[in-house]
């Protein structure tokens, strides 16, 4: 065969691959994105019903009509009630009284959810009956609906991998790398808590701490990218972007609530560095820190193995004195 009609197969076959693939990555990232937000509903999600025993009982049995929608708490009173809202142990709760019933909930827990419970309890109540609504932990003023956390992990997402990604492609290895990482993570989490906390007003927490959060999120990312790539190769980088922005930002529940997304995606949503770093930074900033812990575990150990894959693989790399022993000495310059 000439080599003009090689050029031509390989040309068509690169056409051909183009066509294939590009539909391919489109079905699957409208897959991965518009499957879980089709699918938006309760699964096991944690709510509360407080006050006498027999007004609770038949409450609680409301819930559980709806089988493996919701997982019902009960407690003593409205106070309790509020608490485990507060410590983030459920996302809303009914209060039964000889006043009524009324609902408590947390539009910072997730506005989605606390609209989904204030439909679910009013479409419930008598003909004619108003059930009153108490917003325990609010959305803060400067994001009413909140939306600045949930639009907020995409550019975070995007930050992390991009940082491992950069510091692959320079060659930084080892101690240089990993400290790359942590102090552009840093950074990254002062220049967004500066953004939408102090300039935005949408986070309320201690200022430092959401800015440790947030750094420690992209820190994971970034870490976890360098990481794979460390270990695999710059194909390493492609599965980060795969794990970190495809998945991770479309299985993190950030907008809703892992409780909301179909099974299994809620839970591999968290195990992934956007869904932990959103439910971390969540808990930072409006609830001081309640629930954070699972959040917090998650990140660090991606954090943690994506520095010990580059600090490990830069050793393994580098020479050892007897491979620099053996190599040929440099030929002597006659002047």
């Amino acid at each position: 065969m000439s080599a003009p009609a090689e050029s031509g197969t390989a040309t068509t076959r690169r056409m051909i691959a183009v066509m294939v693939l590009v539909p391919l990555a489109v079905t699957l990232a409208l897959w991965v994105f518009a499957w879980p937000a089709a699918r938006i509903a309760p699964r096991d999600l944690p709510v509360g019903v407080a006050g006498p025993a027999a007004a609770t009982a038949q409450l609680k049995k409301g819930f559980q009509q709806h089988e493996g929608a919701f997982e019902v708490h009960r407690y003593e009173d409205e106070a309790a009630a509020r608490r485990a809202i507060e410590d983030r142990i459920v996302y809303g709760a009914v209060v039964a009284s000889p006043e009524g019933t009324r609902l408590l909930t947390a539009t910072a827990a997730g506005p989605v959810v606390a609209q989904f419970l204030t439909q679910a309890v009013t479409a419930r109540a008598p003909a004619g009956a108003e059930v009153p609504v108490t917003d325990v932990v609010p959305t803060p003023a400067g994001d009413a609906r909140g939306s600045v956390l949930g639009a907020s992990v995409l550019p975070l997402s995007m930050a992390g991998v991009a940082t491992g990604a950069v510091v692959t492609l320079l060659g930084l290895r080892g101690a240089r790398a990993a400290l790359t990482l942590t102090g552009a993570a840093a950074l990254v989490g002062v220049a967004a808590t500066a953004v939408a906390g102090s300039w935005l007003e949408a986070l309320t927490g201690d200022w430092w701490t959401q800015a440790g959060a947030i750094g420690l999120t992209v820190l994971a990312m970034g870490a976890g990218a360098a990481g794979l790539a460390a270990l695999l190769g710059r194909a390493g980088l492609g599965l980060a972007g795969l794990l970190m922005v495809l998945l991770g930002n479309s299985f993190s529940g950030v907008t809703s609530a892992p409780e909301m997304l179909p099974d299994p995606i809620g839970l591999i949503g968290q195990s992934l560095p956007p869904g932990a770093g959103g439910s971390l930074i969540r808990s930072v900033a409006f609830f001081d820190g309640a629930g954070a812990g699972a959040s917090l575990l998650t990140l660090s150990l991606w954090a943690v193995l994506g520095l010990t894959a580059v600090l490990v693989a830069a050793r393994v790399r580098r020479p050892g004195p007897a491979a620099v022993a053996s190599r040929p000495a440099e030929p002597a310059l006659v002047g």
